[in-house]
């Protein structure tokens, strides 16, 4: 039963994320391009809270009331974009900060002569045994450290 909640919760977080305007716009955001439009995005919460603001005051005048929905949407949505404003100040700020020491450190070593360190390489990931083709004819070797 608690796989089942958790396979459909999966699901649901999923397909919210690929389809709803709101999520595709924030995902947009969070790029390292789109971290610029994060404070003018602030202003798209203005809209949701006009359109909660008319849902409360249909459902104050005997309104239906699955407008209540409507209502927390809106401001789900509207909280959303006032908080991207500042995440995506503080990630920009991390961002240009993080390339003006590369740049610093790339201009220093072309100025000392030297050539810049290579980035890390990292080790192959070894498959598991199990999960190895049943076709091939050699086994798979453990790479040396």
């Amino acid at each position: 039963m608690f796989r089942l909640l958790w396979v459909a919760s999966v699901r649901t977080r999923n397909f919210v994320r690929r389809y709803m305007p709101t999520n595709i716009l924030l995902d947009r955001i969070r790029t390292r391009r789109g971290l610029k439009w994060g404070l003018p995005a602030m202003l798209l919460a203005a809209p949701y809270l006009l359109a909660a603001s008319i849902c409360t005051d249909l459902i104050a005048d005997g309104g239906p009331g699955w407008l209540n929905l409507l209502v927390i949407l809106f401001i789900w949505n509207a909280l959303k974009f006032i908080l991207i404003g500042p995440v995506s100040l503080s990630h920009l700020v991390r961002v240009r900060l993080h390339e003006a020491a590369a740049l610093s450190h790339s201009y220093r070593m072309d100025r000392a002569g030297t050539k810049p360190l290579e980035p890390h390489k990292y080790r192959p990931r070894i498959p598991d045994r199990q999960t190895a083709d049943a076709t091939s004819s050699t086994p798979i070797q453990d790479c040396p450290a």
